[in-house]
């Protein structure tokens, strides 16, 4: 099913509308779709915009949907989208529900991996993280979260 999604834009257009279905697992769903997409090949990558402009929505879910995908193509950006875009991109890491931060700290690993030139301005960000914004609960795990991808950072730079 896969092959036949890359090579139909009308299948692929309906999926994204569906990122914004009322119905949270239809959402879901098409964004686990999407993304398995995007592992194997740039197919979803025409639609980069609209997940930038998915950051823009007032619902946290639906931006981390656009920003999950944004960096899932990561390495397919041959037109250095994600360059252009860093600091709106970033400011998804500033989003008051820390389950959202969570989601969007796991899914820049990719654009730590592919867009290597952008890691010092990720580093910064994740350095200026008020984990105190917070609850204690989630603290730790945000914080852990930073570490990981700092980590992943500095492997790169070594």
């Amino acid at each position: 099913m896969e092959i036949y999604l890359e090579n139909n834009s009308s299948e692929l257009n309906n999926m994204i509308k569906k990122l914004e279905d009322k119905d949270d697992k239809v959402a879901y769903n098409n964004l686990l779709e999407l993304e398995k997409i995007a592992e194997k090949s740039d197919a979803i990558y025409e639609y980069f915009d609209i997940f930038l402009e998915m950051l823009d929505n007032e619902k946290s879910f639906i931006k981390v949907r656009g920003f999950r995908l944004i960096c899932k193509n990561a390495k397919w950006d041959k037109y250095n989208k994600i360059d252009d875009s860093i600091d709106k991109i970033l400011q998804e890491l500033n989003d008051e529900k820390p389950t959202s931060v969570r989601q969007c700290l796991n899914a820049i690993a990719e654009i730590v991996e592919y867009k290597k030139s952008l890691n010092n301005k990720i580093k910064e960000k994740l350095l200026k993280i008020n984990y105190l914004n917070y609850k204690d609960s989630m603290q730790s795990l945000i914080f852990k979260d930073v570490e990981k991808i700092l980590k992943l950072i500095n492997e790169r730079e070594g």
